[in-house]
């Protein structure tokens, strides 16, 4: 039995075709498909947010817990609050320092929270912009398995689920996101990455 081969469209900086390779990410993700793509810390697998079932495909791709939630990329701030988001001040302080950057916050939308991070790389940005502002996005590799930093890694991990891939090459980040929250003004960390507590505490 044929297994299915995502197509693997090059993104690195001066490709002539960068552009069209993100419109077709971008046409397969309004579609409902998956498409794996760089960001500052590693390579993601992105669905999009506002297409029914969409999500669902990146549980059974990377045999992910239904209750461990899937953060949300935006393309900025402006774009996680149009999507609902509220940001107190200690929040959007945080925000203005370090997004675009590999900090993850847990916001309120309505009677729920989300996981929300804007990431430092160009072909994330562009593609999420394409795509409406906000994509759904977790790490490119089976649950458990180590973060794909290279378009490679990540076809070996969940190929046969994906349409699309976006290849940039190797990102440079590795480690992912600090993902905090904030409680009565006081910021909580939930899980640390490449930014550290301290540096975390001492911005606000």
């Amino acid at each position: 039995m044929q297994v299915k081969q995502p197509l693997i469209l090059q993104v690195l900086s001066g490709c002539a075709e960068r552009n069209d390779s993100i419109s077709l990410a971008a046409e397969a993700l309004r579609k409902g498909c998956l498409v794996i793509m760089p960001t500052d810390t590693v390579y993601g697998v992105a669905a999009h947010a506002g297409v029914a079932g969409a999500e669902e495909k990146i549980y059974l791709a990377k045999g992910r817990e239904r209750g461990k939630p899937i953060p949300l990329l935006a393309a900025g701030i402006d774009d996680a609050e149009r999507y609902g988001a509220e940001l107190d001040a200690v929040e959007k302080k945080l925000a203005v320092k370090f997004w675009p950057g590999p900090l993850t916050l847990v916001l309120r939308v309505g009677d729920r929270t989300e996981g929300f991070r804007v990431p430092d790389h160009k072909v994330s940005i562009d593609l999420i912009k394409a795509t409406g502002g906000v994509l759904r996005v977790t790490s490119a590799n089976l649950s458990g398995d180590p973060p794909a930093l290279t378009a490679g890694d990540a076809v070996r991990s969940l190929g046969p689920f994906v349409e699309i891939v976006l290849d940039a090459g190797h990102v440079s980040g590795g480690t992912p996101s600090t993902v905090a929250k904030v409680e009565n003004g006081r910021i909580i960390v939930l899980r640390e990455g490449m930014i550290g507590r301290a540096e975390l505490m001492a911005s606000c």
